[in-house]
């Protein structure tokens, strides 16, 4: 096995995409993803928009962008190792809500949704991990944005409505 393949399998196995997966498993899994290292500055794709990846952070940070390169430009999230980039989107095909811009140096995991497909009939257990780990991916964030929400509202609702 090359070395290139080995980072593949090592990074695959370290992702939340593999939770709950063997080795065969996870090895299946890496043959549909892609191992992509991105420079600070890269735009990895554009708000507005659409396409079939699923981005997995492995190393460096990206930001999640509003309005990028404008004078309204507008950091909505940064990324670590880890969480995932346009879980949802991925899924459906839905336009970018935002701009996804490398803030450092990078290496991100990159599955297209045909790559997922391709699992249906052959690796349905797979497909079934993979999906799960998308769910918990964004059941997180809106726990995350419910929270948010609550605390914001506790704030105005103290402050009497001044704000």
């Amino acid at each position: 096995m090359n070395t290139a393949v080995e980072e593949l399998l090592r990074c695959v196995q370290a992702s939340r995409l593999a939770q709950g997966l063997n080795a065969d498993q996870v090895e299946v899994l890496a043959s549909r993803l892609a191992l992509r290292a991105v420079a600070a500055g890269d735009v990895l794709a554009q708000e507005g928009s659409s396409d079939n990846r699923l981005y997995v952070v492995v190393a460096g940070t990206l930001h999640v962008v509003k309005h990028a390169g404008t004078s309204d430009e507008a950091l909505l999230m940064t990324l670590n190792a880890g969480e995932f980039a346009h879980e949802l989107g991925f899924l459906d095909g839905a336009e970018r809500f935002a701009t996804l811009r490398a803030a450092s140096d990078a290496q991100v995991l990159v599955l297209e949704r045909e790559q997922l497909e391709s699992l249906i009939d052959g690796h349905p257990r797979i497909l079934y991990a993979v999906m799960c780990s998308i769910v918990r991916t964004v059941h997180q964030v809106q726990t995350r944005l419910s929270m948010q929400a609550s605390e914001l509202t506790n704030y105005i609702v103290k402050q009497h409505g001044r704000y």
